[in-house]
This record gives C-alpha cells, sequence and structure tokens, in this order.
C-alpha cells in the first residue's frame, strides 16, 4: 500500500504516443483489439497490442495468468508507452495481483483504463498511489460507443469532464469531496478488505454498479463493503446503473434497498449516474473531485489541481446534462 500523501495523476498523452492493448481477464477476438487500434490511431495516437492477447485458454481467458500479468507487466515496464487500454472484463484481473508488485504502478504511472472485472486492476493501482480511468474498454472502443468514447480521449487528451445529470427520487441531498474509488460492486467487494487498500486518511467518494446479479446478492456484497471499508471515510455515494437485476426480494429498485441501509449515514446520494456495463460513462478513479447533490440534480467535478486552475474542463455533455 501506498503511504504517499498525494496520487499521482499519470501525463497526459500527446500526438504519437504509444498506448497498449491488453487483455488481463476474458478474451476477445483480434478483429476487436484491431478495430479498437483503428480508433487509437485516428486520435493520433500509436497502438500497439499485447503479444499474448490472442492465446485462449480454457475457452474463457485471454491466456493463463502468467501470460496475461506478462502483457500488463510488458507494457507498463515499456517507457515508451504511456496508456494501456483494457479489452474486456468478465472475470480474471484478479488472478494478476499477486503475478504484479503493486508498486510497479506507482513506477511506471500511466493511464490505465477499464471496468467490470478490471476495477480489480484499478484499486490495486490507486492502492499504488496512481489515478486510473473508469471507462470504456477495447471493444466499445472499436464500436465507437458515445458519448463515453469521446469523453475518454478528452480525458487522455488532459480535457476533463463535468458531469450534471438529473435529479432522482432517491437522491439525498449535500456537498463532499474525496478522491473517487469504486466500481463494479461485485468485483470491488472481492479487493476492498485485501492488502491491496487505499493509501492512508483518504476521504472517499464511492461509486458502485452492478449487472447480472440478484437484489439479494447486492445486498450481502453492499453490506460486505461496509464492513471492509472504513466507512467513516465514505463522505458521498454514487449508484450507477443496475442491469439486468433479478428482484428476488420485495424492492421497487436496487437505489430503493441502498438508500434504506444508509439511513445512518449523514451523506449525499447520487443515483441514477450513467456508469456501468452499458454506459460506461468515464470516470477518473483516485482522482480529488467534488460532489454537489441535489433533489433536482447531481453535479460531478473533478479537482485536480492545475487542469482546475487552467480551466480545461469540458462542461458541455448534453447526453448527460438532458433533463
Amino acid at each position: 500500500m501506498y503511504q504517499g500523501k498525494k496520487i499521482v495523476q499519470p501525463p497526459f498523452l500527446k500526438a504519437g504516443d504509444k498506448v497498449a492493448l491488453v487483455s488481463p481477464a476474458y478474451w476477445v477476438p483480434q478483429e476487436a483489439l484491431q478495430q479498437a487500434a483503428d480508433t487509437l490511431k485516428s486520435w493520433g495516437l500509436q497502438p500497439v497490442i499485447g503479444p499474448h492477447t490472442n492465446n485462449l485458454n480454457v475457452n474463457a481467458y485471454a491466456g493463463t495468468a502468467d501470460e496475461r500479468a506478462a502483457d500488463l507487466l510488458w507494457a507498463l515496464e515499456d517507457d515508451s508507452i504511456k496508456a494501456v487500454v483494457c479489452s474486456r472484463g468478465g472475470y480474471g484481473s484478479i488472478h494478476l495481483l499477486n503475478r504484479i508488485p503493486q508498486e510497479y504502478y506507482h513506477q511506471h504511472p500511466k493511464w490505465i483504463i477499464g471496468h467490470g472485472d478490471i476495477t480489480i486492476l484499478l484499486y490495486a493501482v490507486v492502492g499504488a498511489g496512481v489515478m486510473g480511468i473508469h471507462g470504456p474498454m477495447a471493444f466499445q472502443i472499436a464500436s465507437c460507443q458515445e458519448p463515453a468514447t469521446s469523453i475518454v480521449r478528452n480525458i487522455l487528451f488532459g480535457t476533463l469532464p463535468q458531469y450534471k445529470i438529473p435529479g432522482n427520487p432517491y437522491n439525498k441531498s449535500g456537498y463532499a469531496e474525496g478522491i473517487l474509488v469504486g466500481g463494479n460492486l461485485s468485483s470491488f467487494a472481492a479487493i476492498a478488505g485485501t492488502r491491496f487498500q487505499l493509501p492512508p486518511k483518504q476521504d472517499i467518494i464511492l461509486f458502485i454498479e452492478e449487472v447480472e446479479e440478484s437484489l439479494h446478492n447486492i445486498d450481502r456484497l453492499f453490506y460486505t463493503l461496509t464492513l471492509e471499508l472504513d466507512f467513516e471515510r465514505v463522505k458521498g455515494i454514487i449508484f450507477g446503473t443496475f442491469n439486468s437485476i433479478k428482484y428476488d426480494l420485495q424492492y421497487g429498485s436496487v437505489e430503493q434497498m441502498l438508500v434504506a441501509h444508509l439511513r445512518e449515514y449523514e451523506i449525499p446520494i447520487c443515483c441514477g449516474f450513467p456508469v456501468g456495463s452499458n454506459s460506461c460513462i468515464p470516470l477518473i478513479y483516485g482522482a480529488p473531485c467534488i460532489l454537489d447533490v441535489t433533489t433536482d440534480r447531481s453535479i460531478l467535478t473533478f479537482n485536480i489541481k492545475g487542469i482546475m486552475e487552467s480551466h480545461k474542463v469540458d462542461k458541455a455533455n448534453p447526453q448527460l446534462m438532458k433533463e
């Protein structure tokens, strides 16, 4: 675990920089990686594809655990590579944790991008003291999924989003500041109580999303999370999308259940934020941020010194601001 006081922001990219495409978890066809590479080229970047990404293992993973770890190590250790785009989540990232020394992320700071199962890697990266991007993966970049693809491109080149979304009946008004962490609930709950934990004494803005889980299992995972994290550090919560949920408890929504569980906490709660398996709106993992919630709207601002001072903040996200 990183003991420093500040989480490092990797350098932003410039035209001609190399970006690696790797597969830490499930396999994707090489055609999808090549399409993602073509999109990155159109951004003025130089994509390189990990050598083991086409090694299908047990009809699921993109190679053995050692091969997947080798590709991520290759991308980290090559200083000419400035960012790492993960191809897909699914399952398997947890296999890499003991195969990559955590301090490597801090020794070779670069943007690592992904969501879902990649939450596990992002949490380990922030635990090492480096920001990441919870955002679209290679198979989504390949299909130019918008607005996520354009926003992640802007972030990589140094323009940060400011998100404003409509209100939600389950919102709880308030203002909070902290570093942004979280992600897929199943993946995050699996790592949050391990040695790959956050730097100490950092206030947290927590965000979670889930897909294809039962309501009772979401309940169990969320309670597990409240036991694993020092919840006194959680100053605000963002609930993302919950897709294809099995309603085996008598609640009208996931948000209704979870907000009821949080009555004792006097913190703002934003519901309905478009982050999850389908929307994957990019969030800067480990970045200091401001969450301002009312019943009518929620605003999330990334408070990264230097960026805010230079006003390189994109406030025009019509897909998110429509009310």
